[in-house]
């Protein structure tokens, strides 16, 4: 049985049973052209109207030029995703092991087998619900679903796309601002509780702010000892810009040091920084705990050591796109992130209020009113 539509047709196959009749089939089908070539697609439902439906948005499609064929409608969200670690991938990214992940373990699990041309706010909505019930945080959620973006985004930019849409993707408020600051008082009681093999990482880290994984890969050849510069490569660091540091207050006697001790010790060590045997620096995070607990400073971050010295660069005056240099930013919206604000803007907004508030009172208040002026005394003149 088929019903016509303009420039198409809605019928339902049939089957032959073992008995030898002729039995129509549930799901309706539809008939459209392209080129002057039939297309036939399952409508996926026994509703009439909802496959009519399908007709007309097919038959939009091919007037506009939209119509990729049904294959986009079979991409399932699996197969998107997919396609991002193969992204990551050739692009060196180093999360990727933290993208697989979060993939396998969250993304998979609940909306792999959905259809990439269905996933609609609904699905997310409940995806979201169900991670917050895991306790997740706003912040990894939001990481998550930018993994869901971009599968999309790759998808669109294939040749030909293999979906049709992007979805809306909000993302949720966060509230990750790190507020953690280590002052000079506080540094100098960490500095001594340090175990001796990070005392030179953690004085660096300190004075330039750089982030962990570029001071680990750091090579004693990338000093530059007589010029008083540590110069920082791009393919260590996260966005790709080599930087240089200046090599001030307690850097040098910690550096030189250092580089006596791996002279002594371990002369075929390239790594600037060190453990007792030689070896480059790995993870620290037990050791970094103890020591800000005994240094009275718990729950210290070692990258909080990068907003310390963006913040002690600005109040010693440095210009912002120095600190930005030195630090690896690429823009100022770390100065937001980090939430500094100029030490010497303050004393001047200070200043400038302070002179406006000491005007001599004149007891008079000026205001414009419908376009007359109207010098106000204190008393309401009779109507």
């Amino acid at each position: 049985m088929a019903k016509k539509a303009a420039a198409g047709s809605i019928y339902r196959p049939t089957y032959r049973r073992p008995d030898g009749t002729v039995v129509p089939q549930q799901v309706w089908w539809i008939k459209y052209y392209r080129s002057g070539l039939p297309v036939r697609e399952s409508a996926k439902t026994a509703s009439w109207d909802e496959a009519q439906r399908l007709l007309k948005r097919r038959q939009g499609e091919v007037v506009t030029g939209r119509f990729l064929g049904t294959g986009p409608e079979r991409i399932r969200l699996s197969e998107l995703v997919a396609a991002v670690e193969d992204d990551y991938r050739e692009k060196q990214r180093r999360t990727l092991a933290d993208m697989k992940a979060k993939v396998k373990n969250h993304i998979l699990p609940a909306l792999g087998h959905v259809r990439a041309a269905e996933l609609g706010t609904a699905h997310l909505r409940r995806y979201i619900a169900a991670r917050r019930s895991e306790d997740a945080s706003n912040a990894s959620i939001n990481r998550e679903l930018a993994i869901i973006s971009r599968a999309y985004h790759l998808g669109l930019k294939t040749d030909p796309p293999v979906v049709t849409r992007m979805p809306s993707i909000e993302r949720l408020p966060e509230d990750n601002v790190r507020e953690g600051f280590l002052d000079h008082g506080g540094y100098r009681r960490l500095l001594s509780e340090m175990p001796p093999y990070l005392r030179p990482l953690f004085v660096v880290a300190y004075h330039t702010g750089v982030r962990r994984g570029e001071l680990r890969q750091l090579r004693l050849e990338q000093v530059a000892w007589e010029a008083g510069e540590i110069h920082v490569s791009r393919r260590t660091t996260k966005n790709k810009d080599a930087h240089t540091l200046p090599i001030y207050g307690d850097m040098r006697a910690w550096l030189e040091m250092a580089k006596a001790e791996r002279d002594m010790k371990h002369p075929e060590c390239p790594w600037l920084f060190f453990d007792d045997s030689g070896r480059q620096i790995g993870s620290f995070r037990k050791a970094w705990a103890s020591a800000c607990k005994r240094a009275n400073v718990p729950g210290l971050l070692f990258h909080d050591l990068r907003r310390s010295a963006a913040i002690n660069m600005d109040r010693a005056g440095i210009p912002r796109r120095v600190i930005m240099e030195i630090t690896g930013h690429k823009t100022e919206a770390m100065f937001l992130r980090y939430r500094i604000v100029s030490s010497r803007d303050l004393r001047d907004a200070a200043t400038r209020m302070e002179n406006w508030m000491n005007q001599p009172d004149t007891g008079k208040v000026t205001g414009k009113v419908s376009g007359l002026e109207d010098d106000l005394t204190g008393s309401c003149k009779p109507s």
